[in-house]
């Protein structure tokens, strides 16, 4: 599983260009449910290609476009095509099949 760092200045392109499923994560360096999940989503095995971070205190304009409200905040994009939010525990089952559910609905532009 390929794990990238993404910013306001490169997120789309970058996720536009991905191939396969990606698992977006907003985090922040003082959330404690943030950390534990930079811990444990890269060990999981999840239905996925790429766990792609964004730091939300130092990316504004995707924590807008997005509409972060709560940390950690994930999503789904597949081939640049994005699926939605995923509201869910941080454990392989629960998020493989949070994935299989929103990889379901009628995928949009990203936000």
């Amino acid at each position: 599983m390929v794990e990238s760092e993404l910013t306001d200045f490169d997120a789309d392109q970058r996720l536009l260009a991905m191939s396969g499923v990606s698992l977006v994560i907003f985090t922040s360096v003082g959330c404690a449910s943030c950390r534990y999940a930079r811990e444990v989503l890269p060990g999981l095995h999840l239905a996925i290609n790429q766990l792609c971070w964004i730091d939300a205190g130092d990316n504004g304009g995707l924590v807008e476009r997005y509409q972060v409200f709560h940390l950690p905040a994930l999503f789904v994009v597949r081939d640049g095509e994005f699926f939605g939010a995923l509201h869910t525990r941080l454990t392989a089952d629960a998020l493989n099949e949070a994935l299989a559910q929103a990889l379901g609905r009628i995928a949009e532009e990203l936000p």
